[in-house]
């Protein structure tokens, strides 16, 4: 007889490890468009914000703060509520980073369409390119489904941890091109235990990002 035990380790393991396989399937998806989205946001003159609904809002906060901590200021923006007023933070030359995987979310949608309208450029993170979304923003980052890592191809985990990781290196290559010091993440990071920290690690290796020139807004 099976031990009843064994048979939910073996079904949260398995889980797991399809999601492991997602976030890695994401590295063989960096490209030349995710030069241009690091060459877009190292030198903008800008904001950096971040937005998506449900899951993808939950993702789009995290990034915002990891952004952050890594030295390239940004922050969330609830796509409601930039419906209802807040979207009047955005300004011509602010950057904002729009998740959807289905890119159907109307707030979503409604949001990246006043922005563009008012000088800001869009950058869609989604899998479905031919989506409202994927053809209103002017730099689409097109990323494949992989639906054994959501429920029932449905409930979205292992697609926005995925997608979350692409926005992790996406900040890390920042980092590392602004030659952000551990210093200043010390200081702006005085809570916890990295506050705590009495020796910092080695400054991260320095990296170039070439410079693109900007294509003509559509």
């Amino acid at each position: 007889m099976s031990n009843p035990s064994a048979l939910v380790i073996n079904a949260a393991r398995a889980f797991i490890e399809e999601e492991s396989s997602a976030v890695h399937d994401i590295a063989d998806q960096i490209d030349e468009t995710f030069v241009r989205v690091a060459d877009l946001v190292l030198r903008g003159t800008g904001k950096v914000v971040i937005t998506g609904a449900g899951t993808s809002g939950f993702i789009a906060r995290r990034a915002a703060h990891l952004f952050s901590v890594s030295g390239t200021p940004a922050f969330f923006l609830n796509p409601t509520d930039g419906l209802h007023g807040s979207m009047g933070v955005l300004e011509p030359d602010d950057i904002l980073i729009a998740m959807s995987k289905g890119g159907g979310s109307s707030e979503v949608n409604e949001l990246v369409d006043r922005s563009r309208t008012n000088g800001v450029t869009v950058v869609a993170l989604t899998c479905a390119p031919e989506s409202r979304l994927g053809t209103s923003a002017d730099i689409t980052v097109a990323l494949r489904e992989f639906p054994s890592a959501d429920p029932g191809a449905l409930i979205a985990m292992g697609s926005t941890l995925a997608h979350g990781s692409w926005l992790d290196a996406l900040a890390l290559v920042i980092m590392r091109a602004r030659g952000f010091e551990w210093e200043r993440v010390h200081y702006i990071h005085p809570g916890g235990a990295v506050g705590q920290l009495s020796t910092l690690p080695e400054q991260v290796a320095p990296l170039e990002i070439p410079t693109f020139e900007s294509e003509p807004r559509s």
